[in-house]
Parts: structure tokens; C-alpha cells; sequence
């Protein structure tokens, strides 16, 4: 069984963190006695920083625990590091990146990986993609987009021209909605999740962009958000406003079976129903692993979807 939807943070990220503490203002904070410290990156986000996120042995002893032959190993999105300088944040990526690339070499049966990038430079991500996949990385993880730009921006064309040629896998994975009408009763994370990814799909679908870079293999974190859910309503919208249309060789409905979705939904009919909408083939099985929200055991779904994906 496949688990697509993993995190993990090598030794090496940890000793880089370490290094770099006071330039990415990292805190170690003890809430509960029983519990791990919390590691928390300028002030944001913070997460209990479980064995199994750093433990690799520990890690492979629980996949394989639960039925799990092979696991897609992601960079955590805490670490993506957007807000700081490109100096810090390439150096962060070429570390992760190596660091994946050596833990998926030696344990090759049981661990691919995605890396990550300096997104807040195009051209340099487009360059630490190339490097990351010459390393054995299958593509890489990224945010939603940035503050101020929206994935199918002009700004973002020299890392989807690089990752379209190298038909890499392009793992879309929200951070916390910042809205602030979200923040209580953990709503940003609730909801605010799955709401970034579905305002980022949604985008990339009117604006026509998979058209211009059909090799680029969009993947979606938690089942697409709200967007199979939603999308007759796109559809109704392309049939009445040019606005919606203009972009698009087809309805809004056509393109969905054109990206892919983990199956972190938590709830049988919901994944039933986007099984349904996107094809099976489209559907990979994912866990979250080893964050709060996990969907642990991941669903033992077969593999049509990961082997199309990994094709």
C-alpha cells in the first residue's frame, strides 16, 4: 500500500535549524509535560514535534505497522520558509532536498520524496526543482501561492515551464488560513485548510494555466478542499459569464480529472464521492502523517492512482 501524503524532517534540517535559529526566530516550547516540545518558526504554526517526525527508523516501524509498503516523503510546510530571505531560504531547500534524497536512496523500497524550493523566486526555484528531481526527487511540495500572488500569475511561469518539462510532481499543500475571522477554535485549521486549497484549485482551473502546462502533475492536498464538492457551481458559472469562460477550453468539470488528490478526507463518503467525480485513477492514498490530523491508518485504496501518478 502507498501513502502519498507524508512529512519528515531529517537530521541534517534539524542541525541546519539549530544553526539558524535566531535568523528564522525558531522557539522550542514545552505546553504539556508528557507531551514533545513544540517547534515554532517566527511565531506561526507550531506543531508537536513527534518522534516519528524525525525518528526515520521509528517512522518506517509505523508504516509498516499499519500495511504501508511504500510512502511519498514530504518537507513539512512549516519549513517552506516563504517569509524570509532567498539566501535562507535556497539554503534550507538544498539541505531538506539532499537530506530526502539520501534517506530515499538508502531506503529505496519503501521511500520516494518530494523537496521544496525557494518560491518567492521563480527563476531560483525553477533552478532548485531541476537539481532536486537530477537527486532522485520525484518533484516537489509547495504553498498555494504567495501574499499577493496566485499560483497562475505571470510570476510563477519560470517554475512551471521547468516543471512542466521535467513532468514533476507538483504537490500543492495550504498553510493556515489567515483570515481573521478563523481565528478561534482552530478554525484556521479546521476549515481555513481546506479553504486555501480550494481558493488555489479554483484559480488554477479558470485561468487555463494546466493548459499551457498539461506535463506539470498538479497533485491536491486533502481531497481538493471544497472544490469536487463545489464544482457544478463553476460549471454554471462558465455557462453564463465570459468571465469564467474565456480561459477555458472546457466546462470547469472537464479539468478535474486532469490533477490528482490524496484521499485525506477522514470520511468514507466524501472520499467515495471524489472517487466518484475525479476517477479512481486520480486518487491516491494519503495519510498526513505524522501531524495531529492524520488519517492513520491511511485507506488501503489500491494503487491505479499512485502508479499514474508515478508514471
Amino acid at each position: 500500500m502507498y501513502d502519498f501524503h507524508t512529512h519528515f524532517i531529517p537530521e541534517d534540517v534539524l542541525t541546519w535549524i539549530k544553526e539558524h535559529q535566531q535568523k528564522v526566530n525558531t522557539k522550542w516550547v514545552k505546553k504539556e509535560e508528557g507531551n514533545n516540545e513544540f517547534l515554532v518558526v517566527n511565531g506561526k504554526w507550531g506543531f508537536e514535534l513527534k518522534q516519528t517526525f524525525i525518528d526515520k527508523l521509528l517512522f518506517l516501524q509505523e508504516q509498516e505497522t499499519v500495511g504501508v509498503t511504500h510512502s511519498m516523503i514530504s518537507p513539512i510546510p512549516q519549513l517552506f520558509m516563504y517569509e524570509f530571505s532567498l539566501d535562507i531560504t535556497t539554503d534550507l531547500s538544498k539541505v531538506y532536498n539532499q537530506s530526502l534524497a539520501n534517506l530515499s536512496h538508502t531506503y529505496s523500497d519503501n521511500i520516494s520524496a518530494l523537496g521544496t524550493v525557494p518560491f518567492t523566486n521563480p527563476d531560483r526555484a525553477a533552478q532548485i526543482l531541476n537539481e532536486a528531481m537530477n537527486l532522485g526527487l520525484k518533484g516537489v511540495i509547495i504553498g498555494p501561492g504567495l501574499k499577493g500572488h496566485m499560483l497562475s500569475d505571470d510570476f510563477f511561469i519560470p517554475f512551471f515551464e521547468e516543471a512542466n518539462r521535467l513532468e514533476a510532481i507538483v504537490f500543492i499543500h495550504p498553510l493556515l488560513c489567515e483570515d481573521p475571522r478563523l481565528k478561534r477554535r482552530m478554525m484556521p485549521n479546521l476549515i481555513g485548510v481546506p479553504w486555501e486549497t480550494t481558493v488555489c484549485a479554483t484559480d488554477l482551473i479558470l485561468s487555463g494555466l494546466i493548459d499551457r502546462f498539461p506535463k506539470v502533475k498538479i497533485l491536491f492536498a486533502h481531497g481538493g478542499g471544497l472544490l469536487p464538492y463545489q464544482i457544478g457551481r463553476l460549471d454554471k458559472g462558465f455557462e453564463q459569464w465570459e468571465l469564467v469562460s474565456a480561459n477555458l477550453q472546457a466546462r470547469p468539470s472537464e479539468y478535474l480529472n486532469r490533477f490528482w488528490y490524496d484521499s485525506v478526507l477522514w470520511n468514507k463518503d466524501s472520499l467515495d464521492f471524489l472517487i466518484k467525480i475525479v476517477g479512481e485513477e486520480r486518487v491516491v492514498p494519503g495519510s498526513d502523517y505524522p501531524f495531529d490530523l492524520c488519517v492513520w491508518p491511511p485507506e488501503n485504496m489500491g494503487e491505479k492512482g499512485a502508479l499514474t501518478l508515478l508514471k
